[in-house]
């Protein structure tokens, strides 16, 4: 039987740190990093969200609900929305474990 945890006498940080596995959390980091430097690469190549759909066909409100962080993209989507940014995705080693990819 597992133990239930009660947010009562508990920070809300604290609180929260049980809502996740440590693994959760990393997932949800590296997703937030695409994100973000999806935004900026937008941002820098000096696109709207208009101007990124008909680059991409991706419709501007799911671009807007992904940097929003309202959404989950999928991969294809992500791909689409690099290429015309001039960025791509890469697989590379994992980091040490407890060191986030912000360290870096």
């Amino acid at each position: 039987m597992t133990e239930k945890t009660s947010p009562i006498g508990e920070s809300l940080s604290e609180y929260r740190e049980t809502l996740l596995t440590p693994e959760e959390r990393h997932e949800i980091e590296v997703k937030v990093d695409i994100i973000t430097a999806i935004l900026n690469a937008r941002t820098i190549a000096g696109y709207s969200q208009k101007q990124l759909e008909s680059l991409t066909g991706v419709k501007q409100p799911v671009i807007s609900r992904m940097e929003k962080k309202e959404i989950d993209p999928g991969l294809s989507t992500i791909m689409k929305i690099l290429e015309p940014l001039g960025k791509t995705l890469v697989v590379v080693d994992k980091k040490p474990s407890g060191q986030s990819l912000r360290e870096t």
